[in-house]
């Protein structure tokens, strides 16, 4: 099945809708941040800097930038992710802006960052280009992404039912391969390729600390967009057998009260020479 659709308009649609943001706000953002002090870190960032965090979100990033003494500017193509951040964190600059097409000049910022936000482009090759272009000489950009399903089990849990009990095919806009940079030598490549010298590539650890065995199932549901989606489109009968074979691949990962999957980032990083 094929859609209409374009990918940019539909993730942007999905991420206008107030009650996802708010749950991914709620729940995936509490993974997600794991990994910003090596964000950070890789990107170099520190006092005085001018950094760029691009797929702001709800602001977690441009914040912990703050936090080093440096002046951040946060942007994301979603109106509502802007206003989240925008209330919380009245200090610090938001924008809502294309990656693709950054509305800032050539060598302006210190430090260029995007948090889990690669993916959810059209054209990351391209908003890798436009990173490279506002960033000075010398300065660094850094990614997060999610690592492979293998080991970011929370995701590999979800797709290997999906895959068991329905469809991946049904009928979303295309869009690029979920965990394209996942793999050091897609990420290397495609840092090079934009520009970028001395490709950095390392695994960072993170938790999915979730309550009950069908948490992680209601969290994919409501507070991400494509996974969310094809959820939806799966029959009622489907959509039960991958609630029940997501509960049984967490049991393995009962801690006390609640369950602790394993979710790990992988970060890449280059500097413009």
């Amino acid at each position: 099945m094929a859609s209409d659709q374009s990918f940019a308009d539909f993730e942007l649609a999905g991420w206008e809708n107030e009650a996802t943001a708010a749950e991914y706000d709620r729940h995936l953002s509490l993974v997600t941040t794991q990994s910003t002090k090596a964000l950070l870190d890789d990107a170099a960032v520190g006092s005085g800097h001018r950094v760029l965090d691009i797929a702001t979100g709800a602001g977690y990033v441009a914040a912990a930038a703050a936090r080093r003494h440096a002046h951040p500017i946060g942007i994301d193509f979603s109106a509502t992710q802007v206003r989240l951040a925008r209330q919380r964190y009245l200090d610090i600059r938001f924008e809502q802006a294309n990656a693709e097409a950054l509305p800032f000049e050539s060598e302006s910022f210190d430090a260029v960052v995007n948090a889990f936000g690669l993916c959810h482009l059209p054209d990351p090759d391209l908003a890798l280009r436009e990173a490279f272009r506002v960033l000075k000489p010398g300065g660094r950009f850094a990614f997060s992404v999610w690592d492979v399903p293998e080991r970011a089990l929370g995701f590999g849990a979800l797709y290997a039912a999906i895959r068991a009990h329905g469809s991946m095919d049904v009928g979303l806009p295309v869009g690029p391969n979920f965990f394209m940079f996942s793999n050091a030598e897609q990420s290397n490549q495609a840092l090079r390729g934009a520009g970028f010298a001395n490709p950095t590539f390392r695994q960072v650890p993170q938790v999915w600390r979730v309550a009950d065995a069908d948490g992680l199932f209601a969290m994919v549901a409501t507070g991400t967009v494509r996974a969310a989606a094809t959820l939806r489109a799966q029959s009622a009968q489907a959509r039960q057998a991958i609630r029940e074979s997501m509960r049984a691949a967490i049991s393995a990962f009962r801690r006390g009260d609640g369950y602790e999957v394993p979710m790990p980032a992988v970060v890449a990083a280059g500097v413009r020479p």
